[in-house]
């Protein structure tokens, strides 16, 4: 037997690398599970009713930013909670409220700010009576009830 028999033997290599392709099953549920929740939140996003929500926000946003005074605020809030809840809670439930019907509404939907006297001075406000303003109040009751609904 020749004394030098390991230098007679194959050089040493190793197995190819691993392949990333096929992923292995866990990958591919990873992937489908990542298209799922991206199509839901896309559709969540673009639903009317969230789309109706920003927008209505905006306006808000819009609203008490701009200088101006508190009974053209209290007209412009006013039709704003009312275009609002006519496109979310149609015009069966909503059309036909005014005062106190209109104030029980909005404040069983979320705008407790508007409750009692407040909700009063706005809607005189927006009618054109001189009232004691309380336009904070009554822009948190308008984001109140912008956002309460889902």
């Amino acid at each position: 037997m020749n004394k030098d028999w390991l230098s007679q033997l194959a050089p040493a290599h190793a197995p190819p690398p691993p392949s990333w392709w096929p992923p292995a099953p866990g990958w591919w549920v990873l992937i489908v599970l990542i298209l799922l929740i991206a199509g839901v939140l896309a559709y969540l996003h673009k639903s009317p009713a969230n789309q109706r929500r920003r927008i209505a926000l905006r306006k808000l946003k819009l609203l008490e930013n701009h200088e101006q005074d508190d009974l053209k605020l209290a007209n412009e809030l006013t039709l704003l909670l009312r275009r609002y809840a006519l496109a979310t809670y149609g015009r069966e439930a909503t059309a036909g409220l005014s005062g106190d019907a209109w104030l029980a509404f909005l404040t069983n939907h979320g705008a407790t700010d508007l409750a009692g006297d407040t909700g009063q001075r706005l809607l005189r406000a927006a009618y054109g009576s001189q009232v004691q303003t309380d336009r904070i109040r009554w822009l948190t009751g308008a984001r109140q009830f912008l956002r309460r609904h889902k």
